[in-house]
């Protein structure tokens, strides 16, 4: 990363962070193969700023600020991820395009500025807001802790270890409130579903196509997808989440065309709402499976039924929800449409209080009340974002998310 303005030098006596001269420089460090240049940027930058940074958990930056009275106050922590998905899109600056929001839509509107590029706003854009707020603080009661993670993409083994969660580890945070970097266009998202993966795995007999022997596991997926299609069919929606998903996405069997199949796997994705465990849902889908075998057309042809959990290092990402009236929340929010304002964003954006639309490692943090923020959209009207090849975020935005940021700080911790 550069060193030409305020994100790659500065003391705590030199200019003012910078959040939007950092991003440009964010966004032109590739981060979708390793997050290693950036995490390494990222350390310069605090430790240049007499924050006193450690590498932790293989990967995972934690920085830390303490009041004069840290038992007086909570313990605020800001975490967002390092990391980006593939492939690099490079990064440019200029006028919104129509299709991005802040383009012109009228005579005589003047465009936004926006910054294009991977982790515009998936989380770069956050993570500029994050240190904003962190940099500026200067605590009178608790202490507040910068927590960057490098791998939240793809396993969140980062995450899982300063939480505790991985085996042989420690809880390294501790926290009572969690502010979480994620682009929500300014709005303080209180819960999100989790997402859990599974395969159904159908067991019978190989025999010959033209025999009447053999227990046919394909035939028998028929009536798992049946359980699969009906499993959510008494659930209760969650008053922030709405109901729970459960989507069968791969189907596999079958070795030969003219044999009688012994195996078939289906894999599904499930998207839970609290208080559903990764646990219970394998438990109650295998329960589901093993009664519609047995009660449908395929229920005497031998066929048995298993569902294990997609093998993986780290926990799944389970859904959270935080109570929207709490003072976190609130302060959030506040201070969110204050930011907006000021900048002279469109009326409604930002300070909304809502459900984030995507599983984050924010589900490590609960049950303690946290909150995603930030600036950018997983969506806009013209399509994908976050993710997508036109990954973009308005200038102003990531100005406001850093007020935002620093308002809640200053309030929660005087």
């Amino acid at each position: 990363m550069s060193g030409d303005g305020d994100a790659g030098s500065g003391s705590d006596a030199g200019p003012d962070f910078d959040p939007v001269s950092f991003l440009e420089d964010a966004v032109r460090t590739p981060s979708h193969e390793s997050a290693d240049e950036m995490r390494e940027s990222v350390v310069d930058l605090l430790g240049r700023r007499g924050a006193d940074p450690a590498v932790v958990a293989d990967g995972c930056v934690l920085a830390e600020k303490r009041s004069p009275a840290p038992e007086a106050g909570p313990h605020l922590v800001l975490n967002t991820h390092l990391d980006t998905v593939t492939p690099h899109v490079a990064f440019e600056r200029g006028p919104a395009r129509d299709g991005e929001r802040g383009a012109p839509t009228g005579a005589g509107d003047d465009p936004d500025e926006v910054i294009r590029g991977r982790g515009a706003c998936d989380a770069k854009g956050p993570l500029a807001a994050l240190l904003a707020g962190f940099l500026a603080a200067d605590p009178d009661r608790g202490r507040i802790t910068l927590a960057l993670t490098p791998d939240e993409e793809s396993l969140s083994l980062g995450a899982a270890a300063l939480t505790g969660r991985l085996p042989g580890t420690d809880d390294r945070l501790d926290g009572d409130l969690f502010l979480v970097g994620e682009p929500t266009g300014l709005d303080a998202c209180t819960a999100a579903k989790g997402r859990f993966q599974a395969t159904v795995e159908l067991s019978g007999t190989a025999a010959h196509a033209a025999e009447f022997a053999g227990a046919n596991a394909v035939a028998a997926a028929e009536d798992a997808l049946a359980a699969i299609r009906t499993f959510d069919a008494e659930a209760t929606a969650h008053p922030q989440l709405g109901p729970p998903k459960l989507t069968p996405t791969v189907v596999e069997g079958g070795a030969a065309t003219n044999q009688v199949p012994a195996d078939c796997e289906i894999t599904v994705d499930r998207r839970s709402v609290p208080p559903e465990t990764a646990e219970e849902f394998r438990s109650a889908l295998a329960d589901a499976v093993r009664e519609s075998l047995a009660s449908g057309p395929a229920g005497d042809r031998g066929v048995d039924a298993a569902v294990a959990l997609t093998d993986r290092e780290s926990p799944f990402l389970e859904a959270f929800a935080t109570d929207p009236d709490h003072d976190l929340v609130r302060t959030v929010a506040d201070a969110a449409r204050e930011a907006s304002d000021a900048v002279g964003l469109p009326d409604g954006r930002g300070g909304g209080v809502r459900p984030f639309g995507a599983a984050t490692e924010a589900s490590y943090f609960a049950p303690a009340p946290t909150v995603v923020f930030g600036p950018g959209d997983l969506a806009d009207e013209s399509g994908a974002v976050a993710h997508a090849e036109r990954e973009y975020v308005r200038v102003r935005e990531v100005e406001a998310a850093a007020a935002t940021v620093e308002e809640t700080v200053a309030a929660l911790l005087g």
